[in-house]
């Protein structure tokens, strides 16, 4: 099915496992799948950029319409990430090709929403769009923690998160060129954003080997012979008393998270910003998760992965309430500021949560250990996008930002009770 699984056994072995060198700390299978994220991203936030501003000013969708719409998505999306994980386990660590089904489908989607003029239909689209990405998720997670050293994970999961972000800078700012130089403005963007996508299924399937093997401490050997996991198996997981803590806090911050796309419309009305400039707002986010992603990895690998990912919630608190009380700067600087901390919180929390679930599980059950986590975080975000949106619709917009910052200093507390004796690596 793919170009890199006809090589030989011996070339389908990530080549920074290779006996007798020294594993890399990024290894050459990370960078590719870093490549493959970047070029995904560049297309999916080309339509993220314009798809809130599409759906409720130019479909006339309320916030508690687009709140219902961007949560049954994510939630869509959260409970395939579970058959990823374990599809990609269940195959003999076959992760590309379940990854590939994900990147293919989310591919395909990109066009269909040229012909997408209705709410029904082109919820029917996004959803098949977060299924792509459900299905993708957990294998490419478990792909980079297979390649590469245990105690390099967090710098890895921080330059693929760094190279994927990279992408979500470029795709604003290509959605925002485009709108300025066409007519037909957004199907324009919908038909480049699927090139984009294309190009990315082409690198996965030629550059990322099929099969990985796993790299373990010196000394120790991978394992060999090892049955193929059961989905009792894999749902059996969660008795592992670190990586159910971490499920669990996963999903009650996630339940306090305001979704991006709710973030920059606050934004927006708070600046009173013009339509063609809302595509904009995205990259003060993605330039700063690019810049200290990298940083921030490395400094999760030497002080503690947990204290990282909670120490990030507060700072997206802090951005809450720098948008509740404006200072005497004016709302642009406020702007910035809130970007720049958002940004920070992906960059101490995103990759750094993966490379933590991932010394949680044994080699063998890296995808649905992944899957379970992700899942977890994503169905709390679910809930948190319609409530949100609800409580827009009924308070306002301030009002409910209050309520969820409010809500995430609870959730921050007792997440670190929760997690206070849970290790980074938890033992297999």
């Amino acid at each position: 099915m793919y170009l890199a699984d006809s090589r030989s056994s011996k070339a389908a072995v990530a080549p920074d496992s290779r006996p007798g060198r020294r594993p890399a700390a990024v290894p050459g299978t990370v960078l590719a799948l870093g490549m493959v994220s970047l070029l995904t991203d560049v297309s999916s936030e080309m339509v993220t950029a314009v798809l809130p501003l599409y759906v409720v000013a130019g479909l006339g969708l309320s916030p508690l319409g687009f709140g219902l719409l961007d949560g049954i998505n994510n939630g869509v999306g959260a409970l395939v990430r579970l058959a990823g994980g374990h599809l990609a386990d269940r195959g003999g660590r076959r992760h590309k090709a379940v990854a590939g089904l994900g990147y293919g489908l989310s591919a395909v989607c990109k066009p269909l929403l040229l012909l997408a003029h209705s709410l029904p239909v082109i919820s029917g689209v996004l959803a098949a769009d977060r299924t792509g990405k459900g299905l993708r998720t957990a294998p490419r997670d478990a792909m980079i923690s297979l390649a590469t050293p245990p105690e390099h994970r967090g710098r890895a999961f921080g330059v693929h998160r760094a190279m994927d972000t990279t992408g979500a800078l470029v795709g604003p700012l290509v959605a925002f060129a485009v709108l300025r130089a066409t007519v037909d403005g957004y199907d324009a963007v919908f038909a480049v954003s699927g090139c984009f996508a294309v190009l990315g299924v082409l690198v996965l399937v030629l550059f990322v080997p099929g099969r990985i093997t796993p790299i373990v401490p010196e000394g120790t050997t991978p394992p060999t012979g090892v049955r193929r996991p059961t989905l009792r198996d894999s749902v059996g997981l969660l008795r592992r008393r670190g990586l159910r803590r971490l499920t669990l806090c996963a999903a009650l911050l996630g339940l306090t998270t305001v979704s991006d796309s709710f973030l920059y419309l606050l934004l927006q009305r708070e600046l009173r910003l013009p339509v063609h400039l809302f595509p904009l707002l995205p990259l003060g986010t993605a330039a700063t998760f690019l810049l200290i992603a990298v940083p921030m990895g490395a400094l999760a690998d030497r002080g503690g992965r947990l204290r990282l990912f909670l120490a990030g919630h507060g700072v997206l608190l802090l951005g809450y309430g720098l948008m509740l009380a404006p200072t005497p700067g004016g709302p642009a600087v406020i702007a910035v500021l809130v970007l720049v901390l958002h940004g920070t919180f992906y960059a101490a929390t995103d990759g750094v949560l993966a490379a933590a679930t991932a010394g949680a599980v044994p080699a063998e059950h890296q995808g649905a250990g992944q899957a379970l986590v992700g899942t977890g975080q994503a169905l709390g975000r679910f809930a948190c996008s319609l409530a949100f949106g609800a409580a827009w619709s009924l308070w306002g917009g301030r009002s409910a930002l209050a309520v969820t910052a409010v809500a995430l200093a609870v959730s921050a507390v007792v997440a670190a009770f929760v997690l206070r004796t849970t290790a980074d690596e938890v033992p297999t």
